[in-house]
């Protein structure tokens, strides 16, 4: 029976990234198509290859030291620089993954100095930013950064040995770093937390973010998997799994809620009742990571409540891709396919992994 369950979701998911990806050749080019051209057989076609250096020849127009521009217009003038490293981080993926098809050695010498810059920001000196240190918004951790970095040293480092080796210390810092986000006694995640891993005052240190620290969850038990760290690995999913689902899970509705307050209160984000794409991409992916590790029968109920919720609300069956914004209630409130922060990202990604993870699950339960 898991077999026969595990090959339908492999199908549909299968089927879906197939869709997704056949809806963003139609309407848009976007920067992170390699992998898919790198790693997936049906998708080494020369229309992805050609996609994804159009994209990042485009996104090559930066603004300031080193900043990469966030919005374009069509014919390329910056419209909007961030005061955060997020454009930068993702800039870094493009770069490596497109140099990994092309052999481009400049180009993954690039996306090396592009990361360089981004730990130096994180670490020593964030002017370059632009975001001035004002006397009532002190420093803090907030669980995104740490999450962002361990994730580009995976990228950074697959197959290299060297480069694996340069950052080493980096890895073992962002650990640390997410793990500062574990408080009230272990029974809660919190978006932000002090620099040396305290509970800020007011609604900023009460926020929580399931969606946020469902990702660093399989962020965390990757890492834990190649490191062989049992312990690492079951905090990864008791900690950063079971409890942003239990306490981000809509009951009446379903669905994961954007934003809460660890206290009850009512968050300040407008949308924190909203039901997003993202957060159920990361949910889908931390799931099935941990069951393919562990085999428990929980975790895949877990994932399959994920999975319903999602592939039933989200996925246009329609037109193709996901609607990215949903009510409390699961009813489609935006109904574009792309924007500032939805793109050619999340879905894709999570169909890809989730493809993975299910082909090397099914491999297992055949031999």
């Amino acid at each position: 029976m898991t077999a026969a369950l595990l090959e339908q979701y492999r199908e549909r998911i299968r089927t879906e990234l197939d869709r997704v990806v056949d809806f963003w050749l139609k309407y848009s080019h976007d920067k992170e198509q390699s992998r898919l051209y790198r790693t997936m057989e049906r998708f080494h076609r020369p229309e992805i290859l050609d996609a994804a250096k159009s994209g990042l020849g485009f996104s090559f127009l930066v603004a300031g030291p080193g900043k990469c521009a966030f919005c374009l217009t069509r014919d390329g003038r910056t419209v909007k620089v961030q005061r955060t490293i997020f454009s930068e981080c993702f800039y870094v993926m493009a770069m490596d993954e497109l140099s990994r098809i092309t052999q481009d050695k400049e180009m993954q010498a690039d996306a090396e100095s592009m990361m360089d810059r981004l730990i130096f920001w994180v670490q020593t000196d964030s002017s370059d930013l632009s975001r001035p240190q004002l006397p009532g918004d002190p420093p803090i951790n907030s669980m995104a950064v740490p999450m962002m970095l361990l994730c580009l040293v995976d990228q950074l480092t697959e197959g290299r040995t060297d480069v694996a080796e340069k950052y080493k210390d980096l890895s073992g810092w962002c650990v640390e770093q997410i793990l500062q986000h574990i408080q009230r006694d272990g029974k809660a995640i919190l978006e932000n937390v002090t620099l040396n891993g305290k509970e800020l005052p007011g609604c900023q240190g009460r926020l929580q973010n399931p969606g946020h620290a469902l990702e660093a969850g399989w962020f965390l038990l990757q890492y834990a998997l190649k490191k062989e760290d049992a312990q690492l690995q079951k905090t990864a999913v008791d900690k950063f799994m079971e409890i942003p689902f239990h306490t981000g899970w809509d009951k009446q509705h379903g669905g994961l809620f954007y934003f809460l307050d660890v206290d009850g209160h009512c968050p300040t984000q407008l949308e924190w009742n909203m039901k997003l794409w993202w957060p159920h991409c990361e949910a889908l992916i931390a799931y099935l990571m941990a069951y393919s590790h562990s085999r428990a029968p929980l975790l895949l109920d877990r994932f399959k409540q994920i999975y319903d919720y999602t592939f039933s609300h989200f996925s246009d069956e329609e037109h193709g891709e996901w609607f990215g914004y949903l009510s409390c209630k699961g009813e489609v409130v935006l109904d574009f396919k792309g924007g500032p922060f939805k793109g050619f990202f999340h879905v894709p990604r999570c169909l890809y992994m989730c493809e993975k993870l299910l082909d090397g699950l099914l491999e297992r339960q055949d031999s």
